[in-house]
C-alpha cells in the first residue's frame, strides 16, 4: 500500500487466532490492519503467513485478504494441501461470503454487480471498473439488515479480483463504510476500520476429502 499517509502499524493482540489445524491445513481469522503475507522491506515484513510460518515452516498461502479485510484465511501445511486447495480456489469450487456495511440504503434486496476491473495505476493501490481492458468480474449482493441510512450485506464474490467487493460496491452507489480509499469523506469517518469481513468459507478437506464449513464472528 502506498498512500502518502500510510503507517504500517499491524495488531498484536492476538497475535493469531487460529479456528482449526490439523497436519494439512491452518485456518485463521485475520485482524484488519495486517497483511496477508509481507511487503516489500523489512517494516513490512509482519503479516499472517510471516507469523503462521515462524512455527510452522512448511505453511504456504492459497488465497489472500486485503490489509484492511478481517476475516477467515486457509493456509496449507504441504505442498499437496497447498495444489489441493490451490485448485479449489482455481475451479471456484470454494463457498465464501463476506459481510460488509456499506453507505445509504440498498434499494433491492439482493442483485449482482458485474463489471470489468483493473488496476488504477496512477493511483495504486487502487482499482477501477474498465470496459475496455478490465478483467470480467461478478459479485452477487444479498442485503442483511437496513440500519440507520447505512445497508448490512452479505457479498459473494463469484470472481476473485483485487479490491473487487470495494470497487463494486462503490460503483453500486454504496461505497464500504471506513473504506480508505473507496469510500466517501463521510462514509471513511464513520468507522476507524474498512467494515468488510470474510465470514464464512467453506471448502473439501485436500486429504480426508470432507467437506468443511469454517464461520467467523462480524466484529463491526
Amino acid at each position: 500500500m502506498s498512500l502518502p499517509d500510510f503507517v504500517y502499524d499491524p495488531p498484536t493482540e492476538p497475535w493469531l487466532t487460529v479456528l482449526y489445524e490439523d497436519a494439512d491445513i491452518i485456518v485463521l481469522d485475520k485482524p484488519s490492519g495486517l497483511l496477508s503475507v509481507p511487503g516489500r522491506g523489512r517494516e513490512m515484513r509482519d503479516s499472517l503467513a510471516w507469523r503462521v510460518q515462524k512455527d510452522r515452516r512448511t505453511a504456504t498461502v492459497v488465497h489472500r485478504l486485503d490489509l484492511d479485510t478481517s476475516g477467515i484465511m486457509v493456509m496449507a501445511l504441504n505442498m499437496e494441501a497447498h495444489r489441493h486447495i490451490s485448485r479449489q480456489f482455481e475451479n471456484r469450487e470454494t463457498d465464501k461470503f463476506y459481510t460488509a456495511l456499506v453507505e445509504g440504503n440498498v434499494a433491492s434486496d439482493e442483485g449482482e454487480v458485474n463489471l470489468p476491473l483493473i488496476v488504477d495505476w496512477p493511483n495504486r493501490p487502487k482499482h477501477m471498473v474498465d470496459h475496455e481492458n478490465g478483467k470480467p468480474s461478478l459479485t452477487r449482493y444479498k442485503v442483511l439488515a437496513r440500519e440507520g441510512g447505512n445497508t448490512r450485506v452479505a457479498l459473494y464474490p463469484v470472481t476473485g479480483r483485487s479490491h473487487q467487493l470495494r470497487v463494486h460496491m462503490q460503483a453500486l452507489g454504496h461505497p464500504i463504510i471506513g473504506d480508505p480509499l473507496y469510500a466517501t469523506p463521510a462514509g471513511r469517518a464513520a468507522a476507524p476500520r474498512l467494515c468488510l469481513h470474510a465470514t464464512e468459507l467453506s471448502f473439501t478437506h485436500p486429504a480426508t476429502g470432507e467437506a468443511l464449513t469454517f464461520r467467523s464472528d462480524v466484529p463491526f
